[in-house]
């Protein structure tokens, strides 16, 4: 049988949350409804985090208002502490994924916690989301490097994913917040997380900074990890990590996936087309190279 591999689509939420443009409402649910329209069947929605920090994700119970729920999609809204887990729950989020932080400069200055911090505050918003009903999962932030104190110890990064598995959490990403990540990181800290948390499914969530995003992802994929975060068009960033670029772009994983092999389930010429639309409604050209080059030729016949 051909191997799933299962995107979790990013853009509305982490592709849009330190774009220069303001999209609308409107603008939002439609970028999301394009996403659906091209197989998506999980994507971050949107976050419930403090709107002076992170102005673009104000309206965000808005846009979990206007979706359409007769759509087969799990929206997935992000918390980083108990007040935006109470609202992300009244908002009708499908899951909720809570933010753990591997770095104390990084985690000072985006949600005002240590490391430990974190892991204290997800233990103790898990009880609400499960009584709840919603599926838990966390993200590592900057679990192979911080932009402020440089390297992360994979210590660190082991024991917050044991707290996580003890709180609940179904499944962990880790991130690489600011691009930093190689191939050999990769595999060495899935190996550490997999010792100290077996029974959590792992997901992983690249940023192409230094051009090693689509290489991590293949590192991943061998490692056996099925799931991937990324976002059309590879907009993203984050306002806390300076000099930090957007996601690895859906488009390009689902192209380097599919001509291996694998199947991803998602329509490429209609995340390429969602990636031009992108580049009209933000008035900017976004970084994919599937936006640019388009898919694999197609054979000539002869004539």
């Amino acid at each position: 049988m051909t191997r799933r591999i299962d995107i979790v689509e990013v853009g509305p939420r982490d592709g849009l949350q330190n774009d220069p443009a303001n999209l609308t409402v409107d603008q939002k649910l439609e970028f999301i409804c394009r996403l659906e329209d091209a197989g998506v069947r999980r994507m971050e929605s949107g976050s419930f985090v403090n709107p002076k920090a992170v102005p673009k994700m104000a309206d965000s119970a808005a846009v979990f208002a206007g979706l359409d729920r007769s759509r087969p999609t799990r929206h997935i809204a992000l918390a980083l502490n108990e007040k935006g887990v109470r609202r992300a729950i009244d908002a009708g989020a499908d899951e909720i994924n809570f933010v753990l932080v591997a770095g104390e400069g990084f985690g000072r200055r985006n949600q005002g916690m240590s490391p430990q911090d974190s892991a204290d505050m997800l233990a103790q918003c898990a009880p609400l989301v499960l009584e709840a009903g919603i599926a838990l999962s966390a993200t590592i932030s900057v679990a192979f490097g911080d932009p402020y104190d440089g390297d992360v110890d994979i210590a660190v990064v082991g024991n917050l994913a044991a707290q996580a598995q003890r709180a609940g959490v179904n499944e962990l990403a880790l991130g690489d917040t600011i691009g930093v990540a190689t191939p050999w990181d990769v595999r060495a800290r899935i190996e550490r997380v997999r010792m100290e948390a077996p029974d959590v499914f792992l997901r992983m969530h690249f940023h192409d900074t230094r051009g090693a995003a689509l290489a991590n992802v293949a590192a991943a994929i061998d490692a056996g990890v099925d799931v991937i975060d990324a976002s059309c068009g590879g907009i993203g960033g984050c306002p806390f990590a300076p000099a930090a670029t957007g996601n690895v772009a859906t488009e390009d994983v689902v192209y380097m996936l599919e001509r291996a092999g694998f199947d991803t389930g998602l329509d490429l010429g209609k995340l390429i087309e969602t990636a031009h639309w992108l580049e009209k409604v933000l008035q900017h050209p976004v970084s994919s190279s599937l936006s640019r080059a388009g898919g694999f030729p197609p054979a000539k016949v002869p004539a």
